[in-house]
């Protein structure tokens, strides 16, 4: 069983207490972000005015400022029932300075490049362009968020809880004199989502009160604090391996890892963990370990469920490209639903910064000579193609190494196909895969390492790759029929079309430039797995609608997963899906598909699978699939398991131990949550289970 504990050590509570005495709130939060004399913080809490720009109408004036608990940004707005906003700064993405979002280019001129940044927020939410009244006041709003938000990441558990709890007894203290009376107390409790009555909250008041002056101050609250923090749970889970005069030898340490933790590790990893965690330098020298080190250990990553090998890239990265499950995103240009949401190429960056590896491209021809990039047949808005691609190049390689793939799907007269041909050269250079990596015909996909740093197109091509090494002729432009899977989707789109749109989308003039830049993604028609067998090249990738794919996957599982053995497939969401939903991947990746291609703009179960699967491999895009589903021989099949390698009886032992820092579902200070744990195994229908907890009644 795997222990995951957050608490703060009691040696903390001390340092606690003086801030609670302090008058100067900030200096506990500067202190504990390590940001003491910081200019740009300083600037930060003290606020400005800044230019809120939403189009080129709505441009108006806005005070910010970063709130004492250097965590919350405040802003004033003039609606009447709300004169005043605030966001955390942990909800931030990122802060780009200059004029880097779509809004502050269309709607800001040149001259404001160096006053004028974003902040750009997780999720749905839609960036704030801002402009400064200087350029040295846009470098301290930029450098200081940049700071706040690099350390507020950096903090340990002990620290993240440490300034949780001390924010939250400064809110109870509705009157700010520094003491606790019994409302204040109750207050606290529910701002840190904890309902317990009126008896309960008396209880606890009168044993903290030594004084019997009705309220709580110094050396009281630093015993509120203990009483609410302690965990016996941990207690006993440290007593039972304290078998050295009540201390953790590295050998008691060990014996825990090994049991407890099921990790593969020795006793030189166990005296490695005592020297970086245990405080207590007398224990130390001993080769010890104190409850509040054995704490701080199982609050670092080091205790994480997850290995610590696995946070980098560890899997065989030189098998062929078939060999690999690969994060893919689905219409990447769309922010939100696939009819009248925008289209933004800050879709495309949020996307390669989860490490996506697989990116969608609809492009169609601009009105002004100029492709551009939108959900064709609805009332989503456009992008150029040319700086949806400018935003590739620049993002697509920051949080992964490893090729990405450019899934285009082409909707231009040829002028413009050539002009994308046009783009994607000048723009991606070198890095574009523009011809097969050896003089000889290969025999199959190249590996991820052999593409590092590289860009493949998959789309239509002219002819078959084979003719590059027989000096075939290309025309220059060609007549072909257009897959009919390989978009979202003839039928299911068809009612947002008119008929004579859909028989004019049945051809496509293709033009050789762009035919030219697939080499190992070469589009085609699915029509069976014997044709597969015995047509498809290993260069060809076909792509399957998720009704479709769901059916392979049911009733024909080991078919396809052979079919994806030494070939590529890609999976898309229902023409139905128009909210942007998601559908369930793990029964395609259970099959073997690669590019199992979801809408990475909406929050989800689904999505969360796919965060789960590519959090491994040190998140760089690829995982490696088991070797049951690389053999071209495999018998293996997830619907009716047989007997093999793969059938091995594996017992998942957890202990809950208990969940802190809950978020409030319900704002309202009233609203508690009655939390509950619940663990669900995903994988091949035998392997499919749930368990959880008891919910615990008002968090109590």
């Amino acid at each position: 069983m795997h222990c995951i504990q957050g608490q703060l050590e009691r040696t903390e509570s001390e340092e606690l207490l003086r801030n609670m005495r302090s008058k100067h709130v900030t200096n506990f939060n500067l202190r504990l972000l390590g940001m003491e004399g910081d200019v740009d913080l300083q600037f930060l809490l003290s606020g400005a005015d800044l230019l809120k720009v939403r189009s080129g109408s709505w441009k108006k004036t806005r005070f910010y400022k970063l709130q004492e608990d250097c965590k919350t940004m405040w802003h004033e707005t003039n609606k009447a029932l709300r004169p005043r906003q605030t966001f955390s700064v942990e909800d931030i993405e990122c802060v780009r300075p200059g004029r880097q979002t779509e809004g502050l280019r269309k709607y800001t001129e040149e001259a404001l490049e160096m006053r004028a940044f974003s902040i750009l927020f997780k999720g749905r939410r839609k960036n704030l362009d801002l402009v400064a009244a200087s350029e040295e006041e846009a470098r301290h709003w930029v450098s200081g968020l940049q700071k706040v938000i690099t350390n507020l990441k950096s903090l340990s558990q002990r620290q993240k809880t440490e300034h949780w709890i001390f924010n939250c007894l400064r809110k109870a203290d509705i009157n700010g004199d520094n003491k606790m009376s019994q409302e204040e107390l109750k207050t606290f409790l529910k701002n840190i989502n904890i309902e317990v009555d009126d008896n309960y909250v008396k209880l606890l008041f009168e044993v903290c009160d030594e004084s019997h002056r009705g309220f709580l101050e110094l050396q009281e609250i630093k015993h509120f604090y203990e009483i609410l923090t302690q965990r016996e749970e941990i207690d006993v889970i440290y007593e039972e391996y304290a078998k050295t005069s009540g201390l953790m030898s590295a050998a008691n340490l060990l014996e825990f890892l090994l049991k407890e933790q099921k990790e593969q590790v020795d006793l030189a990893y166990a005296i490695q963990l005592i020297e970086k965690y245990e405080l207590d330098d007398a224990a130390k020298s001993k080769q010890l370990m104190t409850k509040d080190g054995f704490l701080r250990y199982l609050q670092q990553p080091e205790g994480l469920v997850m290995k610590p090998a696995h946070k980098s890239v560890y899997q065989d990265m030189n098998q062929p490209l078939s060999h690999y499950f690969i994060s893919s995103s689905h219409n990447t240009y769309l922010l939100e639903d696939q009819i009248k949401g925008p289209s933004s190429t800050e879709a495309y960056i949020r996307a390669l910064m989860k490490s996506c590896r697989c990116v969608e491209l609809d492009i169609w021809d601009g009105s002004d000579g100029e492709p551009v990039i939108y959900h064709g047949y609805t009332l989503t808005s456009k992008i150029l193609f040319k700086d949806t691609i400018k935003a590739i190049k620049e993002y697509a390689f920051k949080t992964s190494d490893y090729p990405v793939i450019l899934s285009l799907e082409t909707h231009c007269s040829v002028d413009q196909q050539r002009l994308i041909a046009q783009h994607m050269v000048t723009i991606l250079g070198n890095a574009l895969i523009t011809k097969p990596l050896r003089d000889d015909m290969p025999t199959e996909l190249p590996s991820p390492e052999e593409l590092k740093g590289r860009f493949l197109v998959k789309g239509k091509r002219l002819n078959r790759l084979e003719a590059l090494f027989l000096d075939e002729e290309t025309e220059e432009e060609e007549v072909v029929t257009e897959e009919e899977d390989s978009r979202d989707d003839d039928e299911e789109e068809d009612t947002q079309r008119s008929s004579s749109n859909i028989e004019k989308s049945k051809m496509l003039n293709l033009a050789k430039e762009l035919s030219d830049l697939v080499i190992y993604c070469r589009s085609v028609k699915f029509h069976g797995f014997e044709h597969a067998r015995n047509n498809q090249s290993f260069y060809e990738i076909s792509s399957f609608k998720e009704g479709d794919a769901m059916k392979l996957a049911e009733k024909s599982a080991n078919e396809f997963i052979l079919h994806n053995v030494d070939k590529l497939c890609r999976i898309y969401p229902s023409g139905f899906r128009t909210d942007s939903s998601n559908y369930n991947p793990v029964c395609l990746w259970n099959a073997g598909c690669q590019i199992v291609a979801l809408n990475f703009q909406t929050p989800c179960p689904e999505m969360d699978l796919n965060q789960g699967l590519f959090s491994q491999n040190g998140m760089c895009g690829y995982v490696l699939k088991p070797p049951f589903l690389r053999r071209q021989d495999s018998p293996f099949d997830p619907v009716g398991l047989t007997r093999g390698p793969w059938l091995k009886h594996t017992e998942f032992h957890v202990m809950v131990i208990s969940a802190q820092q809950l978020p409030k579902v319900n704002p309202k200070i009233s609203s508690i949550v009655d939390p509950l744990v619940r663990v669900q195994i995903h994988g091949v229908p035998a392997d499919m289970a749930e368990k959880e907890t008891d919910y615990i009644v008002n968090n109590v």
